[in-house]
């Protein structure tokens, strides 16, 4: 794996950003920006956790396993799922300046996909069967996209999250594209966290962020199941799974945008052909 100076640390290999309570812990202060933040919680059979909400709102996303989700005033059962690469799964959203409980009683992995922000919106649960799920590209740039908390999907106040599912040998991620200033209609100003798990013992992918600018972002990493990488500014793209082992990444973006929009503007050396 490598990584290219001196942006070393925008490439998170799995278990450097555990904590007490979780696998992966990343937040705007660890970032060194404003919005995004994710962890990974394990829970063992009959665990539970709990966290304050603070400043951001959060989905609880079940990776393996099912769970209880409360707050002071709702309850959602959360179905979840045997594996990321299995189904789309159910999920529940909870809001800023709240206190959640996290309960499984078979065990299991749960993402918590933040943003910070503004408004106090109530909580919900998303079902499963609602995810709208796309296929993009086509060929070896064939992926599918689950938009479960996409900006048009899923209402939020700042938070953004998807799921992308890249057959093993496919390029996803591609063409590459950036989404760091903001230019109304054409970009917004979107920092993202991508987490990957690979399907099956020994798979890998990588990764790839390339400067928008002069001292930008520039990463190549080798990733496996576990690792993250941020995206503060670049061109990000392709990831590249390894063949015969597919590869999941969760996207998580959030921005100071005034409107919650994804807007992406791509690589004019790479762009011929559109979003394929």
């Amino acid at each position: 794996m490598t990584h290219t100076e001196p942006h070393h640390d925008l490439y998170l290999p799995h278990g450097t950003t555990a904590g007490d309570h979780y696998t992966l812990d990343i937040d705007p202060e660890r970032a060194g920006w404003g919005y995004c933040s994710l962890r990974i919680v394990e829970l063992e059979p009959g665990g539970t956790h709990t966290f304050t909400t603070g400043e951001s709102e959060w989905i609880v996303l079940p990776l393996t396993g099912g769970c209880t989700v409360r707050t002071d005033e709702d309850e959602f059962q959360l179905l979840g799922r045997e594996t990321v690469f299995a189904s789309v799964s159910d999920f529940a959203y909870v809001p800023r300046d709240a206190r959640v409980q996290i309960a499984s009683g078979a065990g299991g992995r749960f993402a918590l996909a933040g943003a910070k922000c503004e408004r106090r919106l109530p909580a919900r649960y998303g079902p499963a069967p609602e995810v709208p799920v796309e296929e993009r590209g086509s060929g070896g740039q064939l992926r599918h996209v689950r938009n479960f908390a996409s900006a048009d999907a899923f209402d939020c106040d700042k938070l953004i999250a998807v799921e992308v599912i890249t057959p093993g040998g496919n390029w996803s991620s591609y063409p590459p594209h950036k989404h760091d200033e903001h230019r109304p209609g054409e970009e917004a100003e979107l920092e993202e966290i991508y987490y990957f798990e690979i399907d099956g013992p020994h798979g890998f992918g990588y990764q790839r962020v390339s400067p928008s600018r002069e001292g930008g972002s520039d990463v190549l990493a080798e990733v496996r199941s576990g690792d993250a990488v941020l995206v503060p500014d670049g061109w990000h793209g392709p990831s590249i799974a390894q063949p015969g082992h597919a590869m999941y990444y969760l996207n998580v973006m959030a921005g100071p945008g005034e409107t919650r929009e994804w807007r992406i503007c791509f690589h004019p050396a790479h762009a011929e052909g559109g979003y394929r």
